[in-house]
């Protein structure tokens, strides 16, 4: 099966990396400029050598030796440094096209809606964001110093062989036609393997990520031995990917070593004679002997340089396709700046997450929230309660129909405005590495201390957290590991509750409290944000058995709407789960 980043163009995909190569243009222009620059310098040499033979060393001429020798180590030296610099300057280009890449990558990921989102795994965009992006660091860099360097090097040595002698320089033309064929054989072979590899390196860093960050439940199950089996499974499947490509790449040396040696038994050979017979010095021959060696060795870096860059390629597609994947949910042009109000409205929605109409998980839902009512939602598994509360805040499009806040389209709000006018406790919600304070202020990052008390007050957060050795200033593991569930589903309360919203949704968000911190927190709601619509999903009936409505909801379908005491009567799913939850029979598989 076609991989989706196949279907990127190589000028695609070059036009992307260009443009992030642009701030480093100046080195990445001095860099080959540096190479050729050093590659002149080396070809000099022999050439100096030979005549310090020649008309030195044979004919005894130690003033001839002084100055040739002078100008040879005034040659080295300048090599030297245009080497050092070429370095130098391929570093900071490659480095710096590396930090672009990373940095327009996670700019355009955190631009991406939820649909966007559900393509790609957490394992696959880190794979991406670091060995991809390594790899085309390293290539970049090779590209850089090696690519101009040993055509260059071949094409400068090849004069300077056919300016000392015709007939032995064509046996270079001759293995450099045989090895230029060999390595774009060699290559063609090599590069579907590669092409296959990161994928491999996909489901690799999926299963590291999956199991770091559920080790605690790998440990409650024992189940240390399967990860170990399943971790190993994703390694042996890249070592044999890139076995198969190292069996064809070897193939390289001993090709190249045997056309070396061809060449220089021939060139000896022929030399030799030509030296009997007058035609050749013994320093051209030490000169050709020497420029055989850089030409052979240049093909030598070009094949190393086809390796990277066959590896690098389906990497460069693969970044190419997160920066040009495109959001799914855009700004209108003409976007509303400020909600009106609380107040919501489904007309005639359907909704699928494939964006099929004939699929829908939601459909034809019509209905009306007042500003500054109090809804509970209540459904068995898979009766898509989350996927209506998503379609409020925008997280997903609807299908068909129209969503309403405030009494406009959410498509016509700036999503940044309606989203801030809308909080939501998503049902699996996320607490980083920093302090309490810091994790409170994601929902605004000018509260004071005291409207975080306050807010943390209302979440009934504010227990716990004085309890801590430091307070506010507690630290917060990755992902809030340092504190149980309970805890995690308060702080987050308490940070949705300081933006200070027209529409708080809580997505199941007090399933890990017991019932009665659970009413404390309804309370707190109810007490001291009474203008505030509230959406509260829950599993127990208790939760919401105090809204001002009640919706229950079935496969998709609303299958009553009303009060408490209206759907005892009149809704007999409700009255179900009531009956099963207040007998002690226990909860109902009512739940997300």
């Amino acid at each position: 099966m076609e991989k989706s980043y196949e279907k990127f163009t190589a000028l695609e995909v070059l036009k992307t990396l260009g443009a992030e190569i642009k701030e480093y243009a100046f080195p990445s222009v001095m860099t080959p400029l540096s190479m050729i620059l050093e590659v002149i310098m080396e070809m000099i040499i022999p050439f100096l050598m030979a005549s310090i033979i020649d008309k030195g060393v044979t004919p005894g001429n130690m003033d001839h030796i002084r100055s040739v020798g002078l100008i040879m180590v005034i040659v080295a030296v300048l090599g030297l440094i245009f080497g050092l610099l070429g370095a130098h300057f391929g570093a900071r280009a490659s480095a710096g096209l590396a930090k672009n890449l990373r940095n327009t990558m996670f700019e355009h990921i955190e631009t991406w809606s939820f649909p966007n989102l559900d393509k790609y795994s957490t394992g696959g965009l880190v794979t991406r964001l670091t060995t991809d992006v390594t790899n085309v660091q390293n290539s970049y860099q090779m590209i850089l110093r090696m690519f101009m360097r040993a055509p260059s090097s071949i094409v400068i040595a090849m004069v300077m062989a056919f300016s000392i002698n015709g007939r032995l320089a064509s046996i270079y033309l001759v293995a450099v036609v045989f090895l230029a064929l060999f390595i774009f054989i060699l290559m063609g072979r090599v590069t579907k393997y590669f092409a296959e590899v990161f994928t491999k390196y996909d489901d690799l860093n999926e299963s590291v990520q999956e199991n770091v960050s559920g080790i605690r439940v790998v440990k409650a199950f024992v189940r240390e031995e399967y990860e170990k089996k399943k971790f190993f499974a994703a390694a042996q499947n890249i070592y044999h990917m890139f076995v198969r490509a190292e069996k064809m790449i070897i193939l390289n040396m001993p090709v190249m070593q045997f056309t070396v040696y061809t060449c220089i038994l021939l060139l000896s050979w022929f030399g030799a004679h030509m030296i009997v017979y007058g035609e050749l010095t013994t320093g051209e021959l030490m000169s050709l002997l020497t420029y055989c060696m850089n030409i052979l060795m240049s093909l030598m870096m070009l094949s190393m340089i086809f390796v990277m860059v066959s590896m690098s390629a389906a990497s460069a597609k693969r970044i190419t396709e997160v920066i040009k994947e495109i959001p799914l949910i855009r700004e209108p042009e003409n976007p509303v700046y400020e909600v009106k109000d609380g107040s919501i409205e489904f007309e005639n929605v359907y909704f699928s997450y494939y964006g099929k109409k004939d699929d829908c998980i939601l459909n034809n839902i019509c209905l009306d929230i007042k500003d500054g009512e109090t809804i509970g939602i209540i459904g068995g598994t898979g009766s898509s309660k989350s996927s209506l509360i998503n379609l409020i805040s925008r997280l997903y499009d609807v299908t068909k129909g129209s969503v309403r806040v405030g009494g406009l389209d959410v498509r016509d709000y700036d999503l940044k405005a309606l989203r801030d006018s809308v909080s939501h406790v998503l049902q699996k919600n996320e607490l980083f590495s920093g302090t309490i304070l810091e994790n409170l202020r994601w929902g605004n990052e000018a509260a004071t201390e005291e409207e975080c008390a306050e807010a943390c007050s209302i979440a009934c957060a504010a227990e716990f957290i004085e309890r801590l050795p430091d307070k506010y200033e507690t630290h917060i593991e990755q992902g809030g590991t340092n504190l149980s569930g309970g805890q995690k589903q308060r702080l987050c309360i308490a940070r949705a509750i300081l933006k200070r919203p027209k529409i708080l949704i809580l997505d199941d968000s007090t399933s890990a409290v017991d019932t009665a911190t659970d009413l404390k927190i309804r309370q707190g709601l109810k007490e001291k944000l009474p203008k505030m619509t509230k959406i509260i999903i829950a599993q127990r009936i208790s939760s919401v058995m105090d809204a001002d409505r009640i919706i229950v909801m079935d496969e998709g379908a609303l299958s009553g709407v009303g009060s408490h005491e209206e759907l005892l009567k009149t809704n007999e799913i409700y009255a179900d789960v009531y009956e099963s939850q207040s007998s002690g029979a226990g909860l109902s598989d009512f739940d997300k």
